[in-house]
């Protein structure tokens, strides 16, 4: 008897890529998604935030030998570019020479993934909305959306990968006893704003680093676009004195840029038209557990975890789960078979794995906004960053700054968080050295680091 298809429910950025990694291990899969398909021109605009690939979501992409294909619609940037009030910049790089996160579309990417994933044999539904999740025996109940009527899909086993606001997650919720759930925002949103290019086609700014407007309450970011543009992203709060609540005018959005990022407007010539077009978005952390059921369900990406974006991690973390959910199906099932007990394994596995580095990641996207609306153009911070890239590339067997630790390895979130709070309590103690800003550099800092890290 045939087996019958494993259905992912989602074909967004993590949906397109798990269909790619089961179809590469000779499973038939069909994913099933409520919106049209992006790649007929039907693009969700005005709501996006582009998109940063770094070195963990390019392993995800490297085990399944799209990599290559990824980087053809990715712009490096090699560190921040922050903006002062009178229009200065200064540059901080990311990492070490040659380390750089990418500025990728989501739109762009995520049509990208979709027809990879039909190429490796997928088969994806669109304007399809899950309603109904029978989990026992891993049947979906399906709306059309052309049609508005109802049809049964059955299943060999589900992966719900359908975002922040899981339909599957919450059949989840419905079906199953102890099912552990919350959710926060924060009293801020966004809107997507644009910079577009120059008449000759060039950049407006530079290209190779990702732009910061740091204003203590709020801030703006840029980031590069293939066709010469910027993505903008305005994170600012709903309510208060400067919220979104009090620019209701084109006159008081006009004044209020004209105060706050007075280099970035002669940049922004629809900057009235987007700022009233597009919405402004909500941000939110959504934890969950358990994230699977038996051998059928499987929870994945934002649908298990959906995270702020202030570290560039939230899809980076998703691609990461299809990393682990891989390395778990060559320990139980390296060939394609339904055994049951296998994949039961394989799901727990992934889930007890991913939680704690999920969890992790979600208050380090927290803390990062802080970071980068208060603290990055301060000079404490600079000389800090300073101090550690020093410091780490003199004694990288002791020290690795938690930038780095996140973005350019693939060492765990959960040590990352932890190594990072011990690092930043060394840091504490540095930058109260007297007169640390000409000595920073000097052997006495280097052999009072050496100590502390050790006994840290």
């Amino acid at each position: 008897m045939e087996e019958k298809p494993i259905a992912v429910v989602g074909a967004g950025l993590v949906g397109s890529l798990l269909a790619i990694y089961l179809s590469q291990r000779g499973y038939k899969v069909e994913l099933f998604e409520r919106r049209d398909d992006m790649r007929a021109g039907n693009l969700a605009g005005g709501k996006s935030i582009n998109l940063a690939l770094s070195d963990r979501g390019w392993k995800a992409l490297k085990g399944v030998g799209i990599a290559e294909e990824i980087m053809k619609i990715a712009l490096p940037m090699k560190g921040r570019m922050t903006h002062d009030t009178e229009g200065k910049t200064n540059f901080l790089p990311y990492g070490k020479e040659g380390q750089a996160i990418y500025s990728v579309s989501r739109a762009g990417l995520n049509c990208l993934l979709m027809s990879l994933a039909e190429t490796k044999g997928s088969k994806i539904h669109f304007n399809k909305r899950c309603k109904n999740i029978s989990l026992k025996d891993a049947s979906l109940v399906l709306e059309d959306g052309v049609t508005k009527e109802d049809f049964t899909f059955q299943a060999s086993r589900i992966f719900g990968t359908d975002g922040a606001f899981s339909a599957s997650r919450l059949q989840m919720q419905l079906s199953t006893d102890r099912f552990e759930y919350s959710q926060h925002y924060l009293n801020y949103g966004y809107k997507e704003l644009h910079i577009p290019p120059t008449k000759n086609g060039d950049f407006a700014m530079a290209n190779d680093c990702l732009h910061i407007w740091p204003r203590g309450k709020f801030m703006m970011i840029a980031l590069p676009n293939i066709d010469g543009s910027f993505t903008c992203t305005l994170f600012f709060p709903f309510e208060g004195e400067e919220s979104f609540s009090t620019l209701k005018t084109k006159e008081s959005v006009k004044k209020f840029f004209d105060k706050t990022f007075p280099d970035a407007i002669p940049l922004m010539p629809t900057l009235l038209e987007d700022f009233f077009h597009n919405p402004s978005a909500s941000l939110v952390t959504v934890k969950c557990f358990p994230w699977s059921f038996e051998d059928k369900m499987l929870l994945l990406g934002d649908a298990a975890h959906a995270i702020v974006p202030f570290y560039g991690q939230g899809m980076i973390c998703g691609f990461e789960d299809c990393t682990v959910f891989n390395e778990y199906m060559e320990k139980h099932l390296p060939k394609a078979s339904y055994d049951e007990a296998a994949w039961k394994k394989v799901m727990e596995e992934t889930a007890i794995s991913r939680k704690p580095n999920s969890d992790a990641i979600a208050e380090l996207a927290v803390a990062n906004f802080i970071e980068m609306r208060d603290l990055v153009a301060h000079p404490d911070f600079i000389l800090q960053k300073k101090i550690e890239a020093h410091f780490s590339k003199k004694h990288p067997d002791k020290w690795l700054p938690l930038y780095s630790m996140v973005t350019f390895s693939d060492l765990p979130y959960s040590y990352a968080l932890e190594r990072g709070r011990k690092q930043d309590l060394i840091m504490k103690q540095v930058l109260a050295v007297p007169n640390i800003s000409e000595k920073w550099d000097s052997s006495e800092v280097e052999e009072m680091m050496i100590k502390l890290a050790k006994n840290s």
